[in-house]
């Protein structure tokens, strides 16, 4: 891909960006959210027109009009967000859209028989391939997608985040998966935001900087990852988390207080308390009943057992309207699912959970709602500017301070914080982490929850650590480093 541009009406997402992929590598393609990575894709896969540059294919200049055209070459894109249908089975997820036939009947057991190959050729034989799309983990779902490209004659396969719902071992899985595939010659364009990821799995890396390449080719091996974070960003950024004070601060009054909490099946016996002006972080693996955890608090599932206190007043279990009117407020994991009304404007996504106080007579007052939602993202420094736009529009950064400003507005006592930066690039993630550290200095509490320890670490106060649903140690965070944790998390031992 050569001088590719692509504009659209106000924007110029694309303004000059420069590709080359060779076989069997892995080309990684970085840049902050909005620097162009989907765009640039999307022309990739025939979803988007460019309105210049030229794609070459084997050395020849061609077109792809349409996404069939690019499959047609072999070219095959996972997007972050799997486009599978839960209800089919995985052999016909597989094979939809180019069913293996004859006669214009479907053969069901030849397209059973070679759905288990290709799955065997992943890795993945234990998957059945009767069984429905919807009730596989997300893993798994992401190998059926991967099987679904190779059974195209894939030659070329973009994979947009794919470790984004991934535990460790999954990424370590995927990782074999791809090394297997380049080994057979298939290029690989892996975009990431996790540059520790990019060092594991990458041959060369392009980067790109507000919808232009400011570097490409850059070898894996002799890059830093200092130079990686300039090329992005336009500046250095020697401290991603904010600096803790020297001397810890006097904890304030315990403000969420919970005591033997249990959701029957998923944890037991859960203790913890945040303090005002405290950052408490909860360490697991994907599946130890992290999040289950911070949404039986917000009221989202019904304990078991225990109680949960604000302020030392006992919340009623499953109510989170009585988690909210006592200042809990919670980002989810799934923003895009969980959180937002995408097709809404920036400011009534703001509002939403404090329409009250902008009704008058019965009637929303609309120009208070935009007032106070311009003031919050003027402050948050979400782009593009305009309370106006839908939110769907916004990058997963500026999406998640979108869902930041919502609590800001309800003033909330307690803050939960589920995968805060996931889908963030790094830059967004700093002004994140500043945030949560602003908050917290202004008096909430606040409990977050990552995948990633260096995350929990950097961020938090105190960290807890979950395993199989039981916390299985609590220290201070500088107490304790990555090594320990991941030990805990995987073998729970608490010597």
């Amino acid at each position: 891909m050569s001088g590719i541009v692509k504009e659209f009406p106000g924007v110029r997402a694309l303004g000059g960006v420069d590709l080359d992929v060779r076989p069997g590598e892995v080309h990684c393609l970085v840049g902050q959210n909005g620097a162009g990575k989907s765009t640039l894709i999307k022309v990739l896969a025939g979803a988007y027109q460019p309105d210049e540059g030229v794609i070459s294919w084997d050395g020849a200049e061609t077109q792809l009009p349409t996404p069939q055209s690019a499959m047609r070459l072999g070219i095959s894109t996972i997007y972050q967000e799997l486009d599978l249908v839960p209800d089919l089975s995985v052999a016909e997820n597989i094979y939809l859209g180019h069913e293996l036939s004859r006669g214009g009947f479907s053969q069901r057991a030849r397209t059973i028989a070679a759905t288990r190959d290709l799955l065997a050729r992943l890795g993945h034989g234990e998957i059945s391939a009767t069984r429905a799309v919807g009730s596989l983990s997300p893993a798994a779902q992401q190998v059926v997608s991967m099987a679904r490209a190779l059974s195209q004659n894939t030659r070329l396969l973009v994979l947009d985040e794919p470790s984004a719902v991934l535990d460790q071992g999954e990424v370590d899985n995927l990782f074999r998966v791809v090394r297997g595939l380049t080994a057979e010659g298939v290029a690989v364009v892996y975009i990431s935001h996790r540059l520790e990821e990019i060092r594991r799995i990458g041959d060369r890396i392009t980067v790109l900087k507000d919808g232009s390449t400011v570097a490409t080719g850059l070898p894996v091996e002799g890059t830093p990852t200092s130079e990686l974070i300039r090329l992005m960003t336009g500046r250095s950024i020697e401290y991603v988390f904010p600096p803790r004070p020297e001397t810890p601060p006097t904890r304030g009054e315990p403000v969420l207080e919970v005591e033997g909490l249990a959701l029957a099946g998923t944890f037991t016996g859960v203790d913890l308390t945040v303090h005002a002006g405290e950052i408490v972080g909860l360490a697991g693996l994907v599946g130890a009943g992290r999040s289950e955890i911070l949404e039986t608090v917000y009221g989202a599932r019904r304990a078991t057992a225990g109680t949960v206190r604000v302020d030392g007043r006992t919340l009623r279990r499953g109510s989170v309207p009585a988690a909210v009117r006592a200042g809990i407020g919670l980002a989810p994991e799934e923003r895009k699912s969980q959180a937002l009304l995408l097709d809404q404007a920036v400011y009534r996504n703001i509002t939403v959970s404090s329409m009250t106080r902008f009704a008058r007579a019965g009637f929303l007052r609309g120009d208070a709602e935009r007032r106070r939602a311009e003031e919050l993202t003027r402050s948050l420094d979400v782009r593009p500017t305009g309370v106006e736009r839908a939110v769907r529009t916004l990058s997963g950064g500026n999406q998640q301070k979108v869902v930041l400003a919502r609590w800001l507005l309800r003033e909330c006592r307690v803050l939960l914080l589920d995968e805060p930066t996931r889908g963030v690039d790094v830059g967004a993630r700093s002004e994140i982490y500043q945030l949560v550290r602003t908050l917290a200095d202004s008096g909430v509490a606040v409990l977050v929850v990552s995948s990633e320890v260096e995350e929990v670490l950097g961020l938090a106060d105190r960290v807890l650590v979950v395993r199989e649903g039981v916390v299985v140690h609590e220290s201070e965070a500088g107490q304790i480093d990555e090594s320990r944790v991941l030990d805990l998390v995987m073998e729970g031992r608490v010597a």
